[in-house]
């Protein structure tokens, strides 16, 4: 297909012809990627393997009239049992336990295929909910790269008609559930993200807007294209990304 490539200021520069974007939406290989990246990269949890155990109770046999639990020297109260106050879990997490997920390597390569070209769709970035004005996909010259002030950024995003995408992703909710005193009580939106083939100042002068991602051609991988299992990140792809993504699709 034949694609756009635009300039800082907005304009369209030229045009070329990329296959990147014709592969079909795999939204079963993309799921699939993206958990068993998250699964990957998931921390150990689980009780020490004493807890619940340190104390000098202990059981005082049959014929006394009691139960047979462990209790305290003194007899004031049971411990160590699972049903004893601090006693240790019946069944707790097993810290060793393998909880990461294979995939095939043919399969994580269709699924970043699948979510690239899911990127140039606009129907899918309006489905999760991403708000521009721009032709999908989106491709800027090299000299996006090369931007070092956020202010730079800025222009770049409202020449190109997506800041209204950072300006939505500004916006936090309360998260549900337990997490809220786990120290991630808040939920941040992801908007856009960019792609170059080499970081030459940009990643610094992007950083602190609002839910934008920026990772060079090399580090891309499905979770950044689809978060949360949904395709169709509005992603920003700079001309010779897409050339270093055609060269190892081939």
């Amino acid at each position: 297909m034949d694609v756009n490539i635009i300039d800082i200021s907005g304009n369209i520069a030229k045009k070329i012809s990329t296959k990147l974007f014709d592969a079909p939406y795999r939204p079963d290989l993309i799921k699939r990627a993206v958990l068993a990246s998250q699964a990957n990269r998931q921390q150990a949890y689980g009780p020490h393997m004493y807890a619940g155990l340190r104390t000098s109770a202990e059981g005082w046999g049959p014929g006394r009239g009691v139960s047979r639990v462990a209790r305290l020297k003194n007899g004031s109260r049971a411990a160590r049992i699972p049903q004893a106050v601090k006693g240790r879990e019946a069944h707790p997490p097993k810290p060793e336990t393998d909880r990461t997920e294979k995939v095939n390597d043919k399969e994580r390569a269709k699924a970043i295929k699948s979510a690239i070209a899911a990127s140039g769709n606009e129907l899918l970035a309006r489905n999760r909910g991403h708000r521009f004005q721009a032709q999908l996909p989106l491709i800027v010259v090299d000299d996006l790269a090369s931007l070092t002030k956020t202010k730079d950024v800025k222009a770049f995003m409202e020449a190109a008609r997506v800041w209204d995408d950072i300006m939505r992703a500004k916006d936090k909710t309360i998260r549900a559930g337990k997490g809220k005193g786990r120290g991630r009580k808040y939920k941040h939106a992801k908007s856009i993200l960019i792609v170059t083939a080499e970081d030459k100042g940009i990643a610094k002068a992007a950083r602190n807007l609002a839910g934008v991602d920026i990772v060079t051609s090399d580090q891309l991988n499905a979770e950044l294209l689809a978060p949360g299992t949904s395709g169709g990140r509005l992603t920003i792809y700079t001309e010779s990304a897409i050339t270093k993504l055609e060269g190892a699709a081939q």
